[in-house]
């Protein structure tokens, strides 16, 4: 390979929440942090030798995104989801999760219900609840590709709903939802009037055998959904700010763009904008050898699951770089299993009641780091499980 994925990084005492935030949320700052869904790999090249250049000039005040900025960002929506994208379409926040919030106030009122999917990311249970907003809940199943929706409920739910969040390429499962069901649930909420904000922060994070699909790009779904994704996840740019928010429907985009001006979220961030331009116009074979590396570590724990620990059942994610494992089996209670992962195990991960009700025997493993972490954490985890 031409970039080391391999050597580990020692990322503690840099302000890192991944590693620094361990002893405040697990007790203990020893553990394997496998965990927080960032990646322990240094940025590509092309990106740090982009921000260098803007460190060499000595002046950091207001920001403008000049043209190259927004053409990358059409260019990489088209060559890479075949979505073809406009200028004037892209709003500018701080970051996908903000995004979330300006829809929800810009577009909902408090009382509205807000449909999400769980087991999901923790921040859209919160900013649907934060904000005085209903949430509405089609609790994702099992079935022959892992995790799939109940239209059935699906469309029970979506009566009640002024807004959908969709995340695609769904986290924690890793489901990478196929075109039918794209347009399946396009077709649900217009009939019932209800706008899509499309969490696509993932989008670049995908195994073969899978392709993303903007829900936006299918049919006249862009007049109602809103979709925001970013560089941070495919490029581990999260401390940066990096925000993309495609709002094709003027009446929407003016009205989320608005509040973005009010609460001045716009300007963004010197590097942050650099590390944009240069991810999207000259990251690609960064991005391409990554992806065979992470798919190489998804393998992994696909593989050690099945031969050393059957009874933890888990679906191999078709994109991401988490993987979304049942405990259940086990028979134990949220508690001791949380204890017997961090004192035991030493092993942090994400414990599943983050992302919803009744999963409390589930956990998030974030594969994104060098494999000789990976396996070192799967080594801690099946020794610390059959010592029970």
């Amino acid at each position: 390979m031409t970039y080391d994925f391999d050597t580990p990084i020692n990322r503690k005492g840099s302000g890192c929440f991944k590693y620094d935030a361990l002893k405040m949320i697990y007790g203990y700052d020893d553990l394997v942090p496998l965990w927080v869904a960032d990646m322990d790999f240094a940025v590509a090249p092309a990106i740090q030798e982009a921000m260098q250049k803007r460190l060499n000039h000595p002046v950091f005040g207001y920001n403008l995104r000049l043209p190259g900025y927004y053409e990358a960002i059409m260019e990489w929506t088209s060559t890479r989801y075949n979505w073809t994208t406009k200028r004037e379409w892209i709003v500018s926040p701080p970051g996908v999760v903000p995004a979330l919030c300006l829809a929800i106030l810009s577009l909902t009122q408090p009382g509205d219900g807000i449909l999400i999917q769980p087991p999901v990311y923790n921040p859209f249970h919160t900013s649907v609840t934060d904000h005085g907003r209903n949430l509405l809940y089609n609790h994702l199943v099992p079935g022959p590709r892992g995790w799939e929706i109940d239209f059935e409920d699906f469309e029970k739910q979506a009566r009640l709903a002024k807004l959908f969040i969709l995340c695609n390429p769904h986290n924690p499962t890793g489901r990478v939802f196929t075109k039918a069901e794209l347009l399946k649930l396009g077709e649900i909420c217009k009939r019932h009037n209800v706008l899509i904000f499309s969490d696509e922060i993932h989008a670049d994070i995908i195994y073969p055998g899978s392709s993303h699909i903007a829900i936006s790009s299918l049919e006249d779904l862009g007049d109602i959904t809103l979709t925001g994704f970013s560089p941070a996840k495919s490029f581990n740019l999260a401390g940066l700010g990096t925000g993309i928010l495609m709002i094709p429907n003027p009446m929407l985009r003016e009205a989320v763009s608005g509040l973005n001006n009010k609460l001045h979220l716009y300007m963004g961030n010197s590097f942050g904008i650099a590390a944009v331009e240069a991810a999207y116009r000259d990251g690609l074979p960064w991005l391409e050898e990554l992806m065979k590396y992470l798919e190489g570590n998804r393998d992994l724990i696909t593989g050690f699951l099945k031969e050393n620990l059957p009874e933890i059942v888990a679906f191999q994610p078709e994109g991401t770089y988490l993987y979304w494992l049942d405990f259940r089996a086990l028979g134990m209670k949220a508690e001791d299993l949380q204890k017997l992962l961090t004192e035991k195990a030493g092993i942090a991960l994400d414990t599943g009641f983050k992302y919803g009700r009744g999963y409390e025997l589930f956990h998030r493993i974030n594969f994104g780091c060098s494999r000789s972490v990976l396996q070192e954490g799967l080594n801690r985890l099946h020794l610390a499980i059959r010592s029970i």
